[in-house]
């Protein structure tokens, strides 16, 4: 029997213990051999105290725990990855639980295509929040529009997506000058496609998402994602040579009806349709507010 291989958990977090722990919880259910996997959790300079969460999980988990000063998720990663002793290097937040199998999809996904990027599924756990639930159902829908109905997958969000070791550091890491936590994994996913790697959507790797939105934190989140995408953009153009792509009106019209197009539950269709409108507003201005302010 061939053996699994080691595989190296990383996981950053910032002031949300009740969610690292509730994430732990999960991992200690997943189906793989507690030999073959690590845990290392980068505490980015929280200030409520970690360790009575983390030291009750030595004894059950394979964990590192390190500390950093408060330098955003992307150095955090980097922090975890330097760290790492696997062959492959699986990231996912601190809001997250994990599906049982996910390690094993994992493992199975590198078995066939040990050169790409895996990225999972994401599944909102907040159907009651539809601030949650809009942001999920926009993460769907690039999926599906970029992933699964072209030719080359193109994007993965980084609380969901595994690599190669070796690889990460051949690519190179994170890029830590992007002046939000926003755009960091758009850039790494076309930084690794540009290097000549593929990226591979495995759906039996699946998390549950539990990232609590308000209106407020909705538009903040999505004005962010603007003005990563202006800095992303800016780094494409001098990698490639290239001007930044606007995607076609049937684009933009597909993603403001997508809940009519998925068996969505969890609110209002319309509701959810006017919150993707608003995202893609905050979207913009993000984007053009980061461009005045060059």
């Amino acid at each position: 029997m061939s053996v699994s291989p080691f595989i190296s958990i990383i996981i950053p977090t910032y002031n949300r213990p009740k969610r690292l722990k509730t994430c732990l919880d999960s991992i200690t259910g997943l189906y793989y051999s507690k030999e073959r996997f690590e845990v290392i959790i980068v505490d980015d300079g929280s200030k409520k105290p970690l360790d009575n969460i983390v030291n009750s999980y030595c004894d059950k988990l394979n964990l590192n725990f390190i500390r950093q000063t408060n330098s955003g998720p992307a150095k955090a990663r980097n922090t975890g990855a330097n760290a790492a002793k696997g062959q492959y290097l699986a990231f996912t937040d601190d809001d997250c639980t994990l599906d049982q199998n996910w390690l094993l999809a994992l493992e199975h996904g590198f078995s066939k295509t040990s050169n790409a990027l895996l990225g999972g599924k994401t599944i909102n756990a907040l159907s009651d929040n539809p601030y949650s639930s809009a942001s999920q159902l926009l993460i769907d829908y690039l999926y599906d529009y970029y992933n699964q109905k072209s030719n080359q997958v193109t994007f993965f969000a980084s609380n969901n997506f595994a690599m190669s070791r070796e690889l990460f550091e051949k690519v190179g890491q994170f890029d830590i000058t992007f002046p939000l936590a926003a755009g960091e994994d758009r850039e790494f996913c076309d930084r690794w496609l540009f290097n000549g790697y593929s990226l591979h959507y495995v759906p039996e790797a699946i998390i549950y998402h539990s990232h609590h939105l308000s209106l407020s934190k909705f538009w903040q989140q999505h004005f962010n994602y603007g003005r990563g995408a202006y800095y992303f953009h800016q780094v494409r153009s001098q990698r490639n040579q290239t001007s930044v792509k606007v995607e076609p009106l049937d684009f933009y019209w597909k993603l403001l009806t997508y809940p009519f197009a998925v068996n969505s539950k969890q609110s209002s269709k319309l509701f959810l349709c006017t919150l993707l409108f608003l995202s893609q507003f905050a979207n913009v201005y993000g984007f053009f507010t980061s461009k005045l302010n060059q």
